[in-house]
């Protein structure tokens, strides 16, 4: 069986990870969406917060192969092995983005090297589109309408309920 795990902060989840998270699910027999914490950004939403609003935006497809989870204190490859996951997959959106993951892949693959790193590069539309943008656009007025097209409907509520 083909698990992958798709890890981020996803604070706050946007139309980008949902499109990552719905085409992991198309490749994968199980997918595994996972939330971390970074300590070196400020939250804007509790983890608990991320995981309610990553299950309802993927309700539609967690009956059949996506589970939400967290993760937190640990390497990436060592909570995908305890899972049994065999896959880590990754977005790129950028050269940027390319060269960090490149790194991370050769890190991960030398510390776990049964586990191994799938890229996948979102379409245009979204490619963009990053949670760090997102929050960074609330604020000026006519923020929502904006912001409104970048994350899902339960996403833009909570965004609405804690900054209008």
């Amino acid at each position: 069986m083909s698990t992958v795990v798709y890890a981020g902060s996803f604070d706050p989840p946007t139309k980008g990870h949902l499109w990552m998270i719905e085409e992991g699910a198309r490749l994968f027999q199980s997918l595994t969406v996972a939330v971390g914490t970074n300590p070196e950004k400020e939250s804007t939403f509790a983890v608990e917060k991320r995981i309610t609003m990553l299950e309802s935006i993927t309700a539609g497809i967690t009956a059949t192969n996506v589970t939400v989870a967290v993760f937190d204190n640990r390497y990436l490859v060592d909570y995908a092995r305890s899972i049994g996951a065999t896959y880590i997959l990754r977005g790129i959106r950028s050269p940027a983005d390319f060269e960090y993951e490149r790194v991370m892949r050769h890190i991960n693959a030398d510390i776990c090297p049964e586990i191994t790193t799938v890229f996948l590069m979102p379409p245009r539309q979204i490619a963009e589109v990053s949670s760090s943008l997102v929050k960074g656009m609330v604020g000026p007025d006519g923020w929502e309408t904006t912001v409104e097209r970048f994350v899902p409907p339960v996403v833009f509520k909570a965004l609405c309920d804690r900054f209008s």
